[in-house]
């Protein structure tokens, strides 16, 4: 609409007016620039020290700012997204309620820092609105929002520079490697994949103690991601390129199992899924995959995902297709094999960097050193001027009287400030502190809480004083506090790491094709050996010479059971339940021949090919071969038994011993007469004799007292020592605290000559094997076999043993790492 013209006009020369020539294409450059690196720096790209971008950082900030800790209720969302977006965070509240959103989910964080109560989404559908969601603080993120109050890290201005709000958290979580990160900047863009964080605080801790550390040293501590949904990473090369470069990429398979869901009928059941696949999208390509002729083979798909049993999607295979050459269809065409892209670029002193596994660990081992440094220094600081004002009090509680009538001559406070410092030698702070002191600080009662007081503070003090002053005491509070975090939330390892799957990854379609089609028909009927991993790997040799050359040793992880078979025949799988369940050689992938140990990488899960009932776990591979010799089973409580040879069932799972309750097999072997039979307590207590003294029983006998326990002993390794290999046997110990969380002690080992221990009677206690240190009270894994042993990490990851020690009961050397397995 057009203005109307003014009544009175305007004179020209009256207004003050100025054309500035701007090029544009320069304001274009400028004004894009600064748009750019608003992006980057204050809302893409995480920053490397607490691993979390401006939102998230302003989110946990302003809920332990609320008050919504662990122990109190909950809020509603909306109130958090308001009060974010009101002090810190001026942009939407959709952005803000996504960021927190994300930190509550436990399929994208594999440590959620927010505790959520209501709809807050899966893989498939989205949250519900805020006002119908409710947030307070998970327990981990506390540990990145302590010491706020302590100035551990800078602060600086909000928005309307009103407030103030932390520059970065002290992050006593590596959160950036812990729950990776994703984020698309300006010409820039990040996607970092989680890890576990008792891996990433073991290998920082490493980094701690060897700055110079290389990627292969901490590599051993960190072998790859640990992804939120489990599943399994297939090929570590691209991991690895990952850690050395700070991009490359892996491939992700869902974990499933091939079995009958009807009498008649095969089919395979996921268990979990890929990062970041849901359970719709798997059902889409497929249904595109069938449609397309792509897939063939598939007569239905149904999903049982329930919150009690979690993730399980059954697909049905029609009769007549191999469910094999199924699977490796689903593989190409659907996401159950997904990839993930790294690319490891977070801000560094305010700048993009792309960085590597160690420069990542380096970032943040730095950031927790300057935080516990200026946090002593602040207590040092705090602890000074309270010891200041104490002495002073203490002063005049001595002279109380003179005190007092200095005071009451005084005409006011200020005189008696000035008289009090002049008489006494006082401070201003002093003089000021017994101004304003109670009478009731009078008693002699409260001398004596001063005196303590003094005393307690004069010892902090000196204590803050030696870490501020030695590097060497700030780094070894810098671990202990790394290592209780990972006590405190750490969980064991969910991703399972294979080095390869079968011609699937890295092939060609056309080789794929191949593969796939010739894996039911064309395997010939020859001898090979079946292996159990000691972290539940099962796979077969390509032919039986290769244990023959390298002996039962492997290139990756540790061998818990190998027994001969043929590709066509069974071995069985023995449980801790004393149950064995047949296993169909020819389900194992089998293992390329190599000029060194096998690698047991290449494995499957023995989870796909045997079903345990809760409790229940895998102890060793055993001969299902009627002329098999006599099978010497170990329990817990120390029973021992020799099964007889005979008929072996034919049906898939039978017992080889009757376990009293609350018992469990920890271990078997063949044994003949000229053998012995070996027990090995918590208590550090050893125990060989004869496999003669056992008569053979039949399946369903209990046994018979193997060794002598004492109250609150069990046995933790049973293991049968052939008369021939005598002389090459080792015994190996680990001694820890009982105390400790599971898979986070290191121990101490032990590797001794098994001739060092005399021979005793059936039924005895055995001799000591290990002499416990301060700190330790039980063995917390032990191992006799054929040298020489080898001890893992959860992962499969080798752990370096102590040389051996002819001292049959001396005490262990420390371990780098926590051992899951030796073998």
């Amino acid at each position: 609409m057009a203005r109307k013209p003014s009544s009175s006009p305007i004179d020209p020369s009256e207004v003050d007016e100025t054309i500035v020539d701007i090029d544009v294409a320069k304001e274009m450059e400028t004004s894009f620039l600064e748009y750019a690196y608003s992006v980057i720096y204050s809302r893409a790209l995480p920053d490397a020290r607490d691993g979390l971008k401006p939102v998230q950082r302003r989110i946990l900030f302003q809920m332990a700012d609320m008050g919504l800790r662990p122990d109190r209720a909950h809020v509603k969302s909306a109130r958090v997204v308001g009060e974010v977006m009101g002090k810190l965070h001026p942009h939407g509240d959709t952005a803000i309620y996504d960021a927190l959103v994300r930190l509550a989910q436990p399929f994208s964080l594999r440590l959620p820092l927010v505790d959520g109560h209501g709809n807050f989404g899966s893989l498939d559908d989205g949250p519900a609105a805020p006002r119908y969601t409710e947030a307070r603080l998970a327990t981990s993120s506390l540990a990145m929002t302590t010491g706020l109050d302590e100035d551990v890290v800078d602060f600086v201005p909000n928005y309307d520079n009103k407030l103030t709000q932390p520059e970065v958290l002290p992050a006593a979580i590596p959160n950036l490697l812990v729950n990776g990160a994703s984020g698309i900047a300006v010409g820039m863009a990040t996607n970092m994949a989680p890890h576990n964080l008792v891996e990433v605080v073991a290998a920082a801790r490493h980094l701690l103690a060897h700055p110079d550390a290389t990627l292969d040293d901490v590599m051993r501590f960190v072998p790859g991601p640990d992804l939120p949904s489990g599943g399994k990473i297939v090929g570590l090369d691209g991991v690895r390129d990952a850690y050395r470069t700070g991009r490359g990429s892996f491939r992700t398979r869902a974990t499933v199992r091939i079995e009958s869901i009807t009498p008649r009928r095969k089919g395979i059941v996921v268990t979990e899924l890929p990062y970041l696949v849901g359970p719709e999208k798997i059902k889409e390509k497929i249904k595109e995959g069938v449609q397309a002729k792509k897939l063939a083979g598939i007569a239905d798909f149904t999903d049982l995902t329930d919150r009690t049993h979690g993730l399980h999607l059954v697909v049905e295979i029609k009769n007549g297709f191999n469910p094999e050459a199924v699977l490796e269809q689903l593989y190409r065409y659907t996401p159950l094999e997904d990839s993930f892209g790294i690319n490891n670029v977070a801000l560094v002193d305010g700048q993009p960097r792309t960085l590597g596994l160690v420069e990542l660990l380096r970032v943040w081992v730095e950031h927790r050193v300057d935080v516990v440094r200026r946090r002593s220094a602040f207590r040092l600081a705090k602890r000074k001027d309270r010891l200041h004002l104490v002495e002073g009090l203490l002063l005049a509680i001595v002279d109380i009287d003179e005190v007092i009538q200095v005071i009451r001559s005084s005409d006011d406070a200020t005189i008696a400030r000035t008289r009090l410092q002049t008489v006494f030698d006082l401070s201003e702070a002093q003089a000021g502190y017994i101004l304003d002191l109670q009478l009731r600080r009078l008693t002699k009662f409260s001398r004596i809480e001063l005196e303590k007081e003094q005393t307690e503070l004069a010892e902090e003090i000196a204590r803050l004083e030696e870490i501020l002053g030695d590097e060497r005491v700030l780094h070894a509070v810098v671990a202990d506090e790394m290592d209780e975090v990972a006590r405190t939330y750490g969980t064991p390892r969910r991703t399972i790491l294979l080095d390869s799957a079968g011609g699937s990854v890295g092939a060609t379609p056309g080789a794929a094709r191949a593969a796939s089609s010739a894996v039911p028909l064309e395997i010939a009927d020859t001898p090979c050996v079946a292996l159990l991993s000691a972290t539940g790997l099962l796979a077969r040799t390509a032919d039986a010479s290769e244990i023959a050359r390298h002996g039962r040793r492997s290139s990756h992880d540790a061998i818990h059971g190998a027994v001969p078979a043929t590709t066509r025949g069974d071995v069985g799988l023995l449980t801790s339940a004393g149950r064995v369940l047949r296993v169909s050689v020819l389900d194992l992938p089998a293992l390329p021949p190599t000029d060194g140990p096998p690698s047991l990488s290449g494995g499957v899960p023995l989870a796909e090919l045997a079903t345990l009932e809760p409790g229940e776990s895998a102890v060793t591979l055993v001969g299902v071969s009627d002329d098999a010799p006599p099978l010497a089973v170990g329990t817990r409580d120390g029973v021992v038994k020799r099964v007889a040879p005979g008929d072996v069932p034919s049906r898939d799972a039978w017992d080889v011993i009757a376990l009293r309750e609350g018992d469990a097999v920890v271990g078997a072997a063949p044994a003949r007469d000229e053998d012995e039979v070996v027990f090995v307590t918590s208590e550090a207590s050893l125990l060989h004799f004869s496999a003669s003294l056992v008569r053979p029983q039949g399946r369903p006998a209990a046994g018979m007292a193997g060794i002598k326990l004492a109250p609150g002993a069990r046995v933790v390794a049973f293991a049968v020592v052939e008369a021939s290999v005598r002389d090459l046997a080792r015994v190996v110990t680990v001694a820890g605290t009982s105390s400790a969380l599971p898979g986070t002690q290191t121990g101490a080992a032990k590797v001794t000559p098994y001739e060092l221990y005399p021979a005793k009677g059936r039924a005895t206690g055995g001799v000591r094997a290990q002499r416990f240190v301060r700190g330790e009270d039980t063995l917390i894994a032990a191992w006799v076999g054929q040298g020489p042993p080898r001890a893992v990490g959860a992962g499969g990851q080798p752990v370096d043993l102590p040389p051996e020690d002819d001292r049959r009961d001396g005490s262990g050397t420390p371990l780098a790492s926590p051992v899951a397995a030796v073998g």
